[in-house]
């Protein structure tokens, strides 16, 4: 078939940079155009310099939906919904956006691949997961098909200083974030939201409290999500339920071994470790929150709703050391 003709816009920022370095790698995938206002008529390469000798295009300042077949939005959080107002994309281009903006909007596909691959297949609005919300919910999701979150569920998660973007603020210089870490949005996290959405789907009758403390962490890119909740299951019980709700996930590996940060930067993959102590079963998720949490995620979607394999393009190697 024709290769699928790709727009992104919004190409300036760390989210947008990921997705070019994916996607000019995809066999099914040809880059029409980039677009960003701040950018315009600049090499792609000169702002995203990991791209020098791999990308020759320039930013265009044109948004067009001529030659396209998908839209990646890439801009801040409240401009995606502004920006389908102004230009009302044609409904046969598909829309993936990776902004809070549709998450909980029911006429977008809700982009977690593991949840939600049927409605994301048959849809071209998707709403691709938030980076949290992503990490939490692949550790909660197999509890709650099964009725099992019936108690409190406690998370701390930790996530690199790309989480935030690339615009500059005090708790992302260097200086600050070095040799630093720091509770923020502490029980009020934006992404709390659709983490309860998906949970209460699966089961409907969930009705406590989901505690959760974000961390900024030292490191640029990554999120470890450390969660328990009292469940009565055994290890082996637990781990078979697990597996048996992921064996038709490519990218979400059950480990036996407690596994690193590491292991998930730079791929598509999210890795969960269980272990149990007394009642409390514990579970630690961790995914790379440009990859898993926004670009390669959103590649993903865009490759079930083209009709591929979904680990198309996405067979990425972690950076180990």
């Amino acid at each position: 078939m024709d290769k699928i003709k790709v727009g992104i816009i919004g190409g300036g920022g760390y989210t947008a940079g990921e997705l070019i370095r994916i996607l000019i790698n995809h066999p099914e995938v040809t880059i029409a155009y980039v677009q960003s206002a701040s950018q315009a008529g600049k090499r792609i390469d000169d702002t995203h310099d990991d791209l020098v000798g791999s990308c020759d295009l320039t930013f265009s300042a044109a948004v067009t939906f001529d030659d396209i077949d998908v839209l990646f939005l890439c801009m801040g959080h409240g401009q995606s919904q502004t920006f389908m107002d102004t230009y009302a994309p044609p409904q046969r281009v598909a829309i993936i956006d990776l902004s809070t903006d549709f998450r909980l909007d029911s006429e977008w596909a809700y982009g977690l691949p593991e949840l939600n691959k049927s409605a994301i297949q048959g849809n071209n609005r998707i709403a691709n997961c938030g980076c949290f919300a992503t990490a939490i919910q692949l550790g909660l999701l197999p509890l709650a098909q099964a009725q099992l979150l019936n108690d409190e569920v406690h998370i701390s998660a930790t996530t690199g200083s790309t989480g935030a973007g690339q615009a500059l603020s005090p708790t992302t210089h260097f200086s600050w974030r070095s040799s630093n870490l720091s509770v923020y949005k502490a029980f009020e996290h934006q992404h709390m939201a659709e983490i309860l959405r998906s949970l209460t789907t699966l089961q409907p009758g969930f009705a406590h409290e989901v505690n959760f403390i974000p961390l900024r962490g030292d490191f640029p890119r990554g999120i470890l999500a450390a969660m328990y909740v009292n469940c009565d299951l055994d290890l082996e019980a637990l781990y078979a339920m697990y597996e048996s709700f992921y064996q038709d996930a490519p990218f979400t590996i059950l480990t036996r071994k407690n596994p690193h940060l590491k292991q998930v930067v730079n791929t598509n993959k999210c890795l969960i470790h269980l272990e149990k102590h007394g009642r409390k079963v514990f579970i630690i998720s961790m995914i790379d929150n440009l990859t898993k949490g926004a670009s390669g995620q959103a590649i993903q979607n865009m490759n079930l709703v083209f009709g591929l394999p979904e680990t198309t393009g996405l067979q990425l190697k972690s950076l180990a050391f």
